[in-house]
């Protein structure tokens, strides 16, 4: 199981900052309107990471965090600009990790050792409920911790796990051909979060291939898939009591840790630089 916990005050500052409205024509959606007329304004986003080599994400879909993460005891200090995340010029982003520190960071234990890069949709889109999905080609390495997944918008005012948060999709390099998918809550957060893994085939790795990972959430259930396989699905019946705090805007969230509780920190068998490279995302058929 997981053991990601809330993130550190420099981490929060772009969700702090994501009260402003919904970017698209789902944002006034009334949820009393017959089912035709939502769907009409059903959230739409999609990124095909289509540019020209080397250049940087959408800045009107992505924005990039920067700073490190102690809660989690990762290694790498997540950078802006093109360093660490940039459009290969053959529709897709690749976000980088690497052993450097030409920053002269500090991180939470001293000087980082690592760099790499976090990107959310935080200011720019949210939805709440629809089928989200990412189609993504694995980091490899022990230590290496990919995640593709989605938090409450209300997290500066909420504060986490009571925002709540969708892991799509989580590895730890360790388990190359094993992904998570959790839900965090007031009451099961970090180590007691519920979730449920997927493991391919025949020794297979999430490394030698792209494969594609989603949610389909609505009013009360979450149900996760790998490549249109659903794998788990999760219930306010699942929560045993505790509160159900999936029902308001989340936003989302890619990124490549190094280190940290869960994956342990990198050994002499990770290279670097280490790459996780994303196809695309999308979300519809949300509101």
């Amino acid at each position: 199981m997981r053991q990601r916990t809330y993130l550190v005050a420099g981490l929060f500052a772009a969700a702090a900052l994501a009260t402003t409205p919904l970017l698209t024509s789902a944002a006034n959606a009334d949820p009393s309107a017959p089912a035709a007329e939502r769907s009409a304004k059903a959230a739409e986003f999609t990124d095909d990471f289509d540019g020209p080599e080397g250049s940087a994400v959408d800045s009107s879909k992505w924005k990039l965090e920067t700073g490190d993460n102690e809660s989690n005891h990762e290694r790498q200090y997540y950078t802006s600009g093109t360093d660490n995340a940039a459009l290969d010029g053959n529709g897709n982003l690749v976000i980088t990790a690497k052993k450097e520190n030409p920053g002269d960071y500090d991180c939470w234990y001293g000087k980082c050792e690592y760099t790499s890069a976090r990107l959310n949709t935080a200011s720019t889109f949210k939805t709440t409920y629809g089928h989200a999905e990412a189609r993504i080609k694995m980091s490899q390495g022990k230590g290496m911790w990919p995640a593709f997944w989605m938090l409450g918008e209300d997290i500066g005012s909420a504060g986490w796990p009571d925002c709540g948060e969708i892991d799509v999709m989580e590895n730890v390099g360790n388990e190359p051909g094993t992904v998570h998918g959790t839900i965090h809550g007031p009451g099961y957060s970090g180590g007691e979060g519920i979730g449920a893994d997927y493991s391919l085939p025949d020794g297979q790795k999430f490394a030698d291939d792209f494969h594609t990972f989603a949610v389909d959430w609505s009013p009360e259930k979450i149900t996760w898939s790998v490549d249109g396989n659903e794998f788990q699905t999760r219930t306010p019946s699942d929560l045993g009591g505790d509160k159900w705090v999936f029902d308001h805007p989340f936003y989302m969230i890619l990124n490549l840790a190094v280190g940290g509780d869960w994956p342990g920190d990198p050994d002499g068998g990770t290279t670097f630089p280490n790459q996780l490279v994303v196809d695309y995302v999308k979300v519809t058929g949300g509101n």
